[in-house]
């Protein structure tokens, strides 16, 4: 657990610096680091998008992940839960910007087979290089949303915590291997992608009504691998 453990600390860290760096820039720079998040969501998105397209088992799965997803999101109103909760908070922007962070910390090879690297081998190579990653990018997103980004680190810890367990006590069944990576990683990189559109206010996608789109693709392999 170590590996996920820093990595953790690496946000809360990196969203320390970037809560100082705040208190000396101006809303000019701010808008500009706006933007830069909301285009490196859209760049980020597209790459891990079109990386594992190619990769994919059912071409057509993320298409249904979307649909099914979706119709679940915005069945239980998941966007409006929260930003009604938010609003009570005085936490509204924040809550944009740990949906776009949270997603880029949490959906790619690092932070998905990091974990299972680390419980069934030791090997905690990917989780250190993401560690690196993530504390760039937590401080430039705590210098354009504030400190509140550090919570961005305990859903890292949930996360990947939970991905450790799971490849500890299963011993790395084959339903964490390749495929089910790369759907997840397909619909990943488009929640990613409409993150980026909301910061950069071109389009608000309410990409929380989309998480549930992530299970799909676990569900698919879950029933594939009991019907088999």
């Amino acid at each position: 657990m170590i590996g996920t453990i820093t990595n953790a600390t690496c946000i809360v860290i990196g969203a320390t610096v970037g809560t100082l760096l705040k208190k000396g820039i101006s809303e000019k720079y701010r808008t500009a680091l706006f933007n830069a998040m909301g285009l490196v969501s859209l760049a980020i998105g597209a790459n891990t998008f079109m990386q594992n397209m190619p990769k994919s088992e059912f071409p057509v799965l993320f298409i249904l992940s979307m649909a099914i997803g979706g119709v679940i999101g915005y069945g239980l109103d998941l966007k409006g839960r929260v930003d009604s909760w938010a609003e009570r908070k005085g936490m509204s922007k924040l809550m944009e910007g740990l949906t776009a962070s949270c997603l880029l910390y949490c959906i790619g090879t690092f932070s998905i087979v990091g974990p299972i690297l680390s419980a069934l081998q030791g090997d905690n190579t990917f989780l250190f290089t993401n560690s690196t990653l993530d504390l760039v990018t937590s401080a430039v997103f705590a210098s354009a949303y504030g400190f509140g980004m550090a919570l961005a680190g305990l859903v890292v810890f949930a996360w990947q915590g939970s991905i450790y367990a799971i490849a500890y006590f299963t011993k790395g069944a084959a339903i964490m291997q390749g495929p089910l990576l790369n759907e997840m990683c397909i619909v990943g990189g488009i929640l990613i992608i409409s993150s980026g559109l909301s910061i950069l206010n071109i389009k608000e996608c309410k990409t929380l009504n989309y998480l549930p789109a992530l299970l799909v693709p676990v569900v698919f392999y879950l029933a594939k691998e009991l019907v088999m």
